[in-house]
């Protein structure tokens, strides 16, 4: 079936960073809302970042100016570039689809999101 997946994340020192990679593997995906989700231990998904088939791009207040979500059509993979990491971005990052439309193209709730990868761990620590 339609699959996400996962790659690029790792342990990096504070300010560090680190560029995570969404591809799906039956090609399906343009025109989608892709996101990135994260998840702390003990917390609720969170949304990080979106971008709808057009482009546009909304991020959550506390990754603005610090993250990059971007999308290759061409290699079919969504990337999330972070930079100044900080210790509270710590967790499991998730790559979701939204196949039904239901974001809006807007970094929505989890629910929004019907197709989703299997998690990358991203730990910030010194």
């Amino acid at each position: 079936g339609q699959k996400l997946e996962e790659s690029g994340g790792g342990s990096v020192q504070p300010g560090g960073s680190l560029t995570l990679s969404c591809t799906d593997n039956r090609y399906i995906l343009d025109g989608f809302t892709m996101a990135w989700f994260r998840q702390a231990r003990g917390n609720e998904r969170e949304g990080v970042a979106a971008i709808d088939g057009d482009g546009t791009t909304t991020y959550a207040d506390h990754v603005k100016g610090r993250f990059t979500i971007s999308q290759d059509n061409d290699k079919n993979t969504v990337y999330l570039q972070m930079n100044s990491l900080k210790p509270e971005d710590t967790g499991v990052y998730y790559c979701a689809a939204d196949s039904f439309g239901l974001s809006g193209g807007k970094l929505g709730p989890a629910n929004d999101y019907n197709l989703w990868g299997q998690g990358t761990q991203v730990t910030v620590s010194s």
